[in-house]
């Protein structure tokens, strides 16, 4: 558990142009307050004393610039229909904030993002169909701290359907694998470590249905910002893991 005795910091990042656009027409009546509106929502309902913001694509420096990052611990990165219009300098700041210890959960569609290929180094391709699906989000690791207190299966009565081949690493941990009335099954819920930084990736929650209000999905968000949460938050710098080439005879008892 994180020693640190300074409220967890939490920033849900979402493009927003599906709802500047309105598009679908629906947005605007399930998700009133934006896509990461509801998010934020459930995470202070359900991780007390957090400090929760939220910032969009169309804010200077995309909401990221290097003070919000500074003190971030964990990022929510949700993106689909503007990707490429995320300037390289804020992925390359981002990227270098979760190799120094920021914890980073990408959503959904932000598997096509610039930060997680990036961070990855895969094309993170999948198949996928949006035929508004029932899906089943079944618990694969229940010891993991993500699975605690989530019912197995997750019942998601419409979803776009995501499916394998989903062209990611090895993770570190499969805790969630989804299937779909189609037939297809999907690694829905993978962890990563990237330098100091640990990475989750979630895959339910379209523009298009109201997943972010369902408690059950609520609650993996909610566990995966615990976990994902720096140790040593506070600290006075933020750094990638250092290389050193000590000189030969470094060890003293050699």
């Amino acid at each position: 558990m994180n020693g640190s005795c300074r409220p967890l910091h939490v920033l849900v990042w979402n493009e927003g142009v599906h709802e500047a656009n309105q598009s679908p027409p629906g947005i605007g009546e399930y998700y009133p307050d934006g896509m990461h509106g509801a998010i934020a929502a459930g995470l202070r309902r359900l991780v007390p004393g957090a400090e929760v913001a939220t910032a969009t694509l169309a804010e200077p420096e995309h909401g990221l610039g290097p003070g919000v990052l500074e003190r971030t611990d964990v990022l929510l990165w949700w993106g689909h229909a503007a990707h490429e219009q995320v300037d390289d300098a804020v992925v390359e700041r981002v990227v270098q904030n979760v190799l120094g210890g920021m914890g980073l959960l990408v959503l959904h569609s932000g598997h096509f993002s610039k930060v997680f290929t990036r961070l990855l180094g895969t094309t993170c391709s999948l198949a996928w169909r949006n035929e508004g699906e029932r899906e089943l989000v079944w618990t694969v690791k229940p010891s993991h701290p993500i699975a605690q207190g989530v019912p197995n299966p997750i019942v998601i009565p419409q979803q776009e359907m995501y499916g394998e081949f989903f062209d990611i690493p090895d993770p570190d941990d499969l805790v969630f694998i989804s299937s779909f009335a189609g037939g297809e099954v999907f690694r829905s819920g993978v962890t990563f470590t990237r330098g100091r930084g640990r990475i989750f990736y979630f895959s339910p929650g379209d523009q298009e249905y109201p997943v972010y209000h369902q408690p059950e999905v609520q609650q993996v968000l909610a566990n995966g910002v615990r976990w994902a949460a720096p140790d040593d938050r506070g600290a006075a710098e933020r750094r990638a893991p250092g290389v050193s080439n000590p000189p030969r005879e470094w060890f003293a008892g050699s």
